[in-house]
């Protein structure tokens, strides 16, 4: 019985660390980030005919920050609000009566 709850316990830690790595947050916070930079950094020195199409301003730049802003705000979120692995039912609400199905 012993080595069952430490399987169960392990899986348990496996399952918690998964919801974290896989929570959406990470995935859309990352991906924010990482265009926001490339997009910040084409808009730092745009070409005279960039500022001409956006009839003056500096679009790449602010979009870019922007994106950085957003990505920053979802990895913070996640930080702050942590996803909770799901807790398992107790022993003491589940079925004691032993038959299948029931």
């Amino acid at each position: 019985m012993s080595e069952m709850h430490k399987e169960v316990s392990e899986l348990e830690k496996k399952s918690a660390t998964a919801a974290r790595l896989f929570d959406i947050r990470t995935i859309i916070g990352g991906l924010f980030v990482v265009y926001g930079v490339i997009v910040t950094i084409a808009g730092i020195s745009p070409s005279d005919a960039d500022l001409k199409k956006a009839e003056g301003v500096h679009i790449n730049l602010w979009t870019g920050l922007a994106m950085l802003a957003l990505g920053l705000f979802f990895l913070v979120w996640l930080k702050l609000r942590p996803v909770q692995a799901p807790v398992p039912p107790s022993d003491a609400a589940q079925d004691t009566t032993g038959t299948p199905g029931s």
